[in-house]
């Protein structure tokens, strides 16, 4: 598959999970490798007073971000529905992007085990965490 076929399937599966749209999450491509970007908006702002972002919209970003990962890495299935999520907060969200990257530790049948970093400045320094585990959709008949 040519990277702009891939683009272009992300951008349809991003397209088609509601909570995405809300966020208006984006894809970011380096070669094969995917990144979720969440575009800083006031909308997201949790707390007003230091200001940071919402924990349930980087949540939510981790989580987006592990099932489009899923779903690259197999095509044809149906959309993943998660099973059990740790989120662990490490630092506060400035009200700046934020980006999100999954990777899918161990993979059955069906069910998978994936972990998601969520970073601002540095990917080294992330904010967020995510390890969870998701029932793989049934493939396409």
């Amino acid at each position: 598959m040519s990277d702009a076929d891939l683009q272009a399937r992300v951008a349809a599966m991003l397209a088609a999970i509601p909570y995405a749209r809300t966020l208006g999450v984006q894809p970011s491509f380096m070669g094969e490798e995917f990144t979720l970007v969440l575009p800083f908006a006031q909308s997201n702002i949790g707390n007003a007073t230091l200001p940071a972002l919402h924990g349930g919209g980087i949540g939510g970003l981790m989580e987006t971000c592990a099932i489009v990962q899923l779903l690259i890495a197999n095509p044809g299935r149906a959309l993943p529905k998660p099973i059990g999520i740790n989120i662990d907060y490490l630092r506060r969200g400035k009200p700046v992007d934020t980006f999100a990257r999954a990777q899918i530790f161990k993979q059955g049948s069906r069910v998978a085990n994936v972990r998601v970093r969520a970073w601002q400045d540095r990917f080294d320094t992330p904010i967020s965490a995510l390890s969870g585990q998701f029932l793989l959709g049934r493939e396409a008949e």
